[in-house]
């Protein structure tokens, strides 16, 4: 029976890994300085949440145990659990210097970052990668519902939770795995991104907009990822990438040349009471879902799906009923006077596509987008530029930043008033501080005599606020 621990287990993917390894009876054991919910209940329901919070060389190497003192001696729960892992998968949160790494090298125990091991295990299998810089999420889980309405056996690994999935990360026996992509670094010790481990038989490129500038200085270093990515995939391989975005093209041309590469666009649809319908050779087919972006990503779902042998009439069948993944466009309310939804939506191409996509479908709404600045390039100064225009869609444009990200991100100061001008809109406010944007949420949502679409568009909390009470006592 296999022993695998891991360093850094509180992350998003890392802790669903575990949990995905558990079921396959390996034994797990994890270490972390920090996990919050909903890390902490996962592991804790199955019964691997860590003890103490901290690291600790003596899970890795039991002759490194402190000598006995007052205290109790930190040990698993797990009774039976060989001291010493057979491997540790390191989590991009531990840092090149944390103690349980350093002393698995030390110990000759070998070390993977969570792409690595996740290929390890899935080497023998059909390998689909869905990658780029926008869409991958919302693809991935669009050809899991198909593949999953059809019974087809299959692993998956994707970055949010899905109707109709328990777990984010599933690895079983199953001939088929389908991956999410992620183009940020594996871990501390392998800085490459996380695309380049997973070697895939078929794969999806969706889009590239510049992104992770605390990793990718500069465009051409983050375009050359994605050329390298196509440049490292077996010849002869099934690329489908997005016709619709010229970087993309230019990624193929330079770099795809021994692929077998398959251009996607949008299919054409019509909007119906605020949600699209596509005209198909099958007829109408009615969606869940909305936005001119998520057709595309839908067609390329689809092809997929047809490339691993479902017919294009039953991806129609099973698409119909497909509603989204989490925080990827997701009703919050909706009453006769007013819609809140909200979107993991943070960089500029995202933020854009999101916008637009609502405008388009609910034209006759009074639109209010709130962002978050939370990720480290949208708090940094130097990608502000990236923003101009990217909320010009909405009605009332919001951006909100907290200076304690500020603070955690280890930036500097930001000054509303300079946010503002990057932005190119002279009406957009720009709010840091948490009571003022629920003021200016508020009167923006209040007397427009027509019905409002209020669009929260970030991958933090907005400083925690409980959207459902606000606009519960905002509208008249």
């Amino acid at each position: 029976m296999k022993h695998i621990h891991f360093i850094a287990i509180g992350g998003a993917i890392m802790h669903q890994l575990a949990l995905a390894l558990q079921k396959k009876d390996y034994i797990i054991t994890g270490s972390d300085d920090e996990i919050t919910d909903p890390a902490k209940t996962n592991l804790l329901n199955a019964g691997l949440l860590p003890e103490n919070y901290g690291w600790f060389p003596e899970k890795i190497d039991p002759s490194l145990s402190p000598a006995p003192s007052d205290e109790p001696a930190h040990s698993d729960s797990l009774s039976g659990v060989r001291p010493r892992p057979d491997a540790v998968v390191l989590g991009m949160h531990a840092r090149a210097d944390n103690p349980e790494l350093l002393a698995a090298k030390s110990a000759g125990i070998p070390v993977y970052s969570f792409p690595q091991y996740v290929y390890e295990v899935s080497k023998n299998k059909k390998r689909v990668v869905v990658a780029g810089s926008h869409g991958k999420t919302t693809i991935t889980s669009m050809i899991m519902h198909i593949l999953k309405q059809q019974g087809i056996d299959f692993d998956y690994l994707v970055g949010a939770k899905v109707a109709g999935f328990d777990q984010s990360v599933r690895l079983t026996d199953a001939p088929l795995i389908i991956l999410e992509g992620d183009e940020y670094p594996a871990s501390a010790e392998e800085r490459k991104p996380k695309i380049f481990f997973y070697h895939p038989h078929i794969s999806v490129l969706s889009g590239i907009a510049w992104d992770h500038i605390n990793v990718f200085p500069t465009y051409e270093i983050y375009f050359s990822q994605f050329q390298q990515y196509l440049q490292g995939m077996d010849k002869g391989a099934k690329v489908f990438y997005n016709n619709e975005d010229p970087e993309v093209r230019r990624a193929i041309h330079t770099s795809g040349g021994e692929l077998s590469a398959v251009p996607y666009s949008t299919p054409p649809f019509h909007y119906e009471n605020g949600y699209p319908v596509m005209d198909t050779s099958n007829g109408p087919v009615k969606l869940s879902i909305f936005g001119r972006h998520n057709l595309l990503n839908l067609q390329a779902a689809i092809d997929v799906c047809m490339e691993l042998g479902v017919s294009e009439s039953n991806c129609y069948k099973a698409i119909a009923s497909f509603t989204g993944a989490a925080r990827r466009l997701e009703k919050i309310k909706e009453s006769e006077h007013l819609m809140v939804y909200r979107d993991f939506a943070h960089a500029p191409s995202k933020l854009k596509a999101t916008l637009d996509a609502v405008r388009e479908a609910y034209p006759g709404h009074h639109l209010v987008a709130c962002f978050e600045l939370h990720t480290f390039s949208s708090l940094n100064e130097q990608f502000l530029s990236e923003y101009a225009h990217s909320m010009d869609a909405a009605d009332d444009a919001i951006v909100y930043f907290s200076h304690h990200a500020l603070d955690l991100k280890g930036l500097p100061a930001l000054d509303p008033v300079a946010v503002k001008k990057y932005f190119g809109r002279p009406d957009i406010q720009v709010i840091d501080e948490r009571k003022k944007l629920e003021d200016a949420v508020k009167i923006s949502m209040a007397g427009k005599g027509k019905p409002v679409f209020l669009l929260l568009m970030s991958s933090g909390t907005f400083d925690g606020i409980d959207w459902n009470t606000l606009s519960s006592h905002s509208i008249l």
